[in-house]
């Protein structure tokens, strides 16, 4: 499908709306299934590292 302007193709004979939202609509579900276990494994990296500090900060004061 060829377009005359810019404007037809965002009109797209009177669906553009509805086409334009759909690409929106999907661009953030992507982002998100990107972003959302990113952001996960970094909290999990930072529990983790948390919990083996405690666990070396407890070793330490029983041994002393």
């Amino acid at each position: 499908m060829y377009f005359d302007s810019l404007q037809a193709v965002l009109e797209m004979d009177g669906h553009g709306m509805f086409v334009w939202s759909a690409y929106v609509v999907t661009v953030i579900v992507l982002v998100g299934m990107v972003a959302h276990p990113l952001r996960r494994r970094r909290r999990l990296l930072r529990d983790i590292g948390g919990a083996l500090r405690r666990e070396q900060g407890a070793g330490q004061e029983v041994t002393n």
